[in-house]
């Protein structure tokens, strides 16, 4: 078995097994080893294809680039450490009576086929598959939203089956019109759907047909992704929902969307060379920005609150590679990185609060700091590295995407500067109060697990202070390809 096989079959086959063992109390190590292995697989994988260039495997049914490969491995190793912080958690869950032996089996077996989805989305070669595998990963974790069968939990996920539903179901019809276009060029069997034959060929494809299939793409795919207005799904999943799921969610599940989006959009840029597809990711982009940095400052719960920060977050990764350009692509990048490691590190800690207090309503949430300054450190510290403050990886990426909107659409930077001081003081009023405010007489005693907390900020921080040189010329190789620059 080659390193491609192992990283596809892994979660796959303990996917399987997980159906059958996944109640037992060594479960959780299952999930860990198995999730591991993927991370050794991925980083084997990016080795390759940074050193010798993208290869296909198993003919053209899938490939690998600097782009994918990139988000395979930051995949792999969120999913590693949410499955580690995932064991004491569901543990408790288990303690607690939220969860019982039957959905704990059904939540490892469903968190390891989620798993396989995204590799599979991200690697596949076929428009096609890619579709299949999006709509695999909704319906996998459909079932983990639903895991605490509560009459709220219920209806977020029917919610988010409906409306991410309605939206795939556009982006299939974008899909067909693709190849509508593409057959006549590369005729009617796979290779009409083959993304690396489209790609070589993309200025052979009728422009009309394309821009009307990215219409139905942008919608379709931006449901996923969680644009507005179709994010309605994305804060009732993640407040009804276990917490390793909102960190899957938010940190691996949005990226890919984002993922289907870009790829669609390097076609359509070189089959019409009108910038039309970039300039709708802008301004979806510029919407979603603002609308979930307004509806931070309304938010009760505490889940919710970081479900309208990955909202806001989305909608400055899609500005970004809307806008197109090496720098712009390369602060894309590099948000999609440092937004996966941060938000994924806050919904660890946000878990560990709600369990310790008993509660995901903010208002009942006080001194953190206090009583356990392991949590409320941790939200702390989460929450000023989400906000775009120096020295984190994220204010870089946001430094870049303003530098790169300043020399492209210089009106966009006041829209942009005004939703992330809005963000900003959204967040911290409601942190404030939750990690310094007088603590409650009597709070649960909870195992914290905030290892992984601390690697995710500790990466998060290195980034800001200085890029290692590999993932540098990582990143701009992928930008490069993004634009066009390199086939």
């Amino acid at each position: 078995m080659n390193l491609f096989d192992l990283l596809l079959a892994t979660p796959l086959i303990a996917g399987v097994i997980m159906s059958m063992i996944g109640h037992r109390p060594r479960a959780t190590l299952l999930n860990i080893a198995a999730s591991a292995v993927t991370l050794a697989a991925a980083l084997a994988l990016a080795y390759q294809v940074l050193e010798h260039g993208s290869f296909t495997a198993h003919g053209q049914a899938f490939f690998l680039d600097a782009y994918n490969v990139f988000l395979v491995s930051l995949t792999a190793f969120v999913a590693t450490s949410t499955a580690i912080f995932s064991a004491p958690y569901m543990r408790h869950e288990q303690a607690i009576g939220r969860v019982t032996a039957e959905r704990l089996r059904l939540y490892h077996a469903m968190y390891q086929l989620f798993i396989f989805g995204m590799y599979l989305g991200l690697t596949t070669n076929n428009l096609g598959v890619l579709w299949i595998a999006l709509e695999l990963a909704t319906l996998a974790t459909v079932l983990l939203v639903s895991l605490y069968r509560t009459p709220a939990a219920i209806a977020a996920a029917w919610k988010y089956f409906i409306v991410c539903g309605v939206g795939i179901a556009l982006a299939l019809f974008g899909t067909i019109l693709i190849f509508s276009t593409s057959s006549e060029v590369l005729g009617h069997d796979n290779a009409a759907l083959t993304w690396t034959l489209l790609y070589a060929r993309a200025d052979q494809l009728a422009p009309g047909v394309m821009t009307i299939a990215f219409m139905f793409l942008m919608v379709g795919y931006g449901t996923k992704i969680g644009l507005v207005p179709m994010h309605t799904w994305l804060p009732d999943a993640h407040g009804e929902g276990p917490t390793p799921i909102s960190a899957v969610l938010s940190g691996l599940l949005l990226n890919v969307a984002l993922y289907a989006l870009v790829r669609c959009k390097t076609l359509v840029d070189g089959a019409t060379h009108s910038g039309l597809a970039g300039k709708l990711m802008m301004g979806f982009g510029l919407l979603s920005l603002l609308v979930a940095a307004l509806a931070l400052h309304r938010q009760r719960d505490i889940k919710r609150l970081f479900s309208f920060s990955s909202i806001e977050h989305m909608g400055l990764m899609t500005l970004a590679f809307g806008i197109g350009t090496p720098l712009a692509n390369f602060a894309g990048l590099l948000h999609m990185t440092v937004h996966s490691l941060v938000k994924s590190g806050i919904f660890f800690t946000v878990g560990h609060a709600a369990q310790v207090m008993g509660t995901q309503q903010m208002s009942n949430i006080r001194g953190l700091v206090r009583h356990h300054p392991g949590i409320g450190w941790g939200l702390l510290i989460g929450t000023v590295a989400i906000a775009g403050f120096p020295p984190f990886g994220v204010f870089t990426s946001e430094f870049l995407l303003l530098t790169a909107a300043l020399h492209t659409h210089p009106w966009t930077v006041v829209l942009l500067l005004l939703g992330l001081v809005l963000a900003f003081a959204g967040l911290f009023r409601h942190v404030q109060p939750m990690a310094f405010g007088i603590p409650p007489e009597q709070v649960n005693l909870v195992h914290v697990n905030m290892l992984p907390v601390y690697i995710h900020f500790g990466m998060a921080l290195w980034l800001g202070l200085a890029i290692p040189g590999f993932l540098a010329d990582w990143y701009q190789t992928a930008a490069a390809l993004l634009q066009g620059a390199v086939r």
